[in-house]
C-alpha cells in the first residue's frame, strides 16, 4: 500500500457481508460477556461498567494511535463497545430506575446529537472519512451511544412489549432485511442506511444474547454465559483468520 493510499484509507473496515456477520456476532458477544461479569460473577452493573469502560478507553486509544487499519484491533474495540454498552444500559435502566423508555430516549438523543455535531464539524459521517484522530473520536463516541441504545431498545422490546427474546430478534431482523432491500432498490442515502443498520444490529444481538443465556422461565435457553461467550469469540477469531478485510475507501465500500 502506497503512502497516498494510506492517507485515503479509512481506519475502519470495508462494509461487506463479513462486516455485518462480525457485527452481529460482536453485539451478541457483548450481551453474553457483559452479563457474565455483572450477573454470573455478581459484580453488579456499576462495577461491570467501570471494568469495561476502562477496556474500551484503552482500545480506543490504541485504535486512534494506530497509523492504519488493523482488523484485530478494530473488532476488539467493537466488542469493548458492546460489553460496556450492555452494562451501562442495564445500570441506567435498572439501577438508576429510569426504565427502558427513559434510558432509550436519553441515549437516542445523545446519539443524534453526536451525529449532528460530527456532521457539522467534519462535513460527513461516512465511514470512509474515518482516518484522522478527530473523526475517530466522533466515530467511537457514536458507536458507544448506539451500542448502549441498542441494549436498551432490545430489552424494552423483549421485556416490556411482551414479544420475548425470540420475538424481539425477529422484529429487529425484519427491520434489517427492510434496510437491505432499501439499500438495493432505492436511492436513499447510503450513509443514513448504514447507520440505521449499524444501530439495529445492536438490539438484534442483545435479544439473541438474552435468548441464549436468560432462564427458561423468562423465555431464554438458559445456556451457560461463559460457554456462549467463548463460542462467539471463537467464531469471530476464526472469521478474522480465514477472511481478509480491507479498509473502507471511497473506491471500496463507501457508504
Amino acid at each position: 500500500m502506497t503512502a497516498a493510499s494510506i492517507a485515503r484509507a479509512s481506519k475502519v473496515p470495508e462494509i461487506t457481508l463479513l462486516f455485518w456477520v462480525l457485527k452481529v456476532a460482536a453485539t451478541t458477544l457483548g450481551e453474553t460477556g457483559g452479563d457474565s461479569v455483572t450477573m454470573s460473577l455478581d459484580w453488579g452493573y456499576l462495577a461491570g461498567t467501570a471494568l469495561f469502560a476502562g477496556v474500551f478507553a484503552v482500545c480506543v486509544a490504541a485504535q486512534v494511535a494506530a497509523r492504519r487499519f488493523h482488523p484485530w484491533l478494530y473488532w476488539l474495540t467493537i466488542v469493548a463497545t458492546t460489553t460496556v454498552g450492555t452494562t451501562l444500559a442495564d445500570f441506567a435502566d435498572r439501577s438508576l430506575g429510569i426504565g427502558y423508555v427513559g434510558g432509550s430516549s436519553l441515549l437516542f438523543a445523545l446519539l443524534i446529537a453526536t451525529l449532528v455535531l460530527w456532521y457539522r464539524t467534519m462535513g460527513s459521517v461516512s465511514v470512509d472519512t474515518v482516518n484522522t484522530p478527530a473523526v475517530e473520536l466522533f466515530y467511537w463516541t457514536t458507536i458507544l451511544f448506539s451500542q448502549t441504545l441498542g441494549t436498551a431498545l432490545g430489552d424494552f422490546l423483549a421485556d416490556t412489549s411482551g414479544l420475548g427474546y425470540a420475538g424481539g430478534a425477529l422484529v429487529f431482523g425484519a427491520a434489517l432485511v427492510a434496510i437491505a432491500l432499501a439499500w438495493r432498490f432505492t436511492g436513499i442515502s447510503r450513509v443514513l442506511l448504514f447507520w440505521a443498520a449499524f444501530i439495529l444490529t445492536r438490539p438484534l444481538g442483545a435479544t439473541v444474547g438474552d435468548f441464549l443465556d436468560k432462564p427458561r422461565a423468562n423465555g431464554g435457553l438458559a445456556l451457560d454465559r461463559f460457554t456462549a461467550s467463548a463460542v462467539l469469540a471463537a467464531f469471530m477469531i476464526a472469521c478474522l483468520f480465514v477472511f481478509t478485510q480491507r479498509p473502507a475507501t471511497k473506491a471500496h465500500g463507501s457508504t
